[in-house]
């Protein structure tokens, strides 16, 4: 089965619909799919609901695409650095569920193990329990939380073989295994594509069973969200 796609374009053909459930790899603008996002947007599919760790700057990420409306509704934990997203939050324009970010990942990490539901001591008294069951364990209260199983994962990795077992790298190796873990479609972008049994099967970070189509971006501009620098004394 080739798992191989010649553009972003073409690996979203025909899997990509108004009205998903779609998951998102990254950390801020860390190990996020570019080429996807950007493939995404010229879709010009709708009223999507975007499983993120966030969402993007204004005029890049999933910034993008919040300002071409195409997001009806954000999962994520932390919503900072963002205008467009506060101004549509605040006018009721966009939907927002602020998850916890431990949270966050659990609920994709059970989604793609099968795992229909967990407790947690996370939010326990807050708003984030609203509505939601309340169990005591040991003497303790927890708050149930649903996984997560989006229709489509659009995920970052450094190296991918021709099968799809993916190796990420450094920090970029965030949301993205567990985004891709939990996809009903996984689709992946790359920054290098080798030969099956090239990559030494100790630093395959995720199997193959996950992906289902690769594409390679192998110059991606990975943008810096927020470059600080300390002036040293005499320079």
């Amino acid at each position: 089965m080739n798992k191989i796609y010649p553009s972003a374009q073409a690996a979203l053909q025909g899997v990509v619909k108004d009205g998903q459930l779609m998951a998102v790899g990254g950390f801020g603008l860390c190990g996020i799919p570019e080429a996807l996002i950007e493939a995404l947007k010229a879709s010009a599919v709708r009223n999507l609901t975007v499983i993120s760790n966030n969402a993007g700057v204004d005029g890049f990420g999933l910034g993008k695409l919040l300002e071409t409306r195409q997001i009806k509704r954000m999962i994520s934990s932390y919503v900072g650095e963002n205008k467009e997203f506060e101004r549509q939050y605040l006018a009721g324009e966009l939907e927002l569920e602020f998850t916890p970010q431990g949270t966050l990942a659990e609920k994709l990490r059970a989604g793609g193990a099968g795992i229909p539901a967990f407790f947690t001591k996370t939010g326990v008294g807050t708003m984030v329990a609203e509505g939601k069951e309340i169990r005591e364990f040991d003497g303790e209260q927890y708050v149930m939380e649903r996984s997560l199983v989006p229709d489509v994962s659009l995920v970052k990795a450094h190296v991918a073989d021709k099968s799809g077992n993916l190796q990420f790298r450094l920090t970029a190796r965030n949301f993205n295994p567990a985004a891709a873990m939990a996809g009903k479609v996984c689709i992946v972008e790359v920054e290098k594509i080798v030969e099956v049994g090239e990559l030494d099967p100790d630093h395959v970070h995720l199997p193959d069973i996950y992906v289902h189509r690769i594409v390679l971006n192998a110059n991606p501009e990975k943008r810096i969200e927020k470059r600080t620098v300390t002036q040293k004394a005499g320079a």
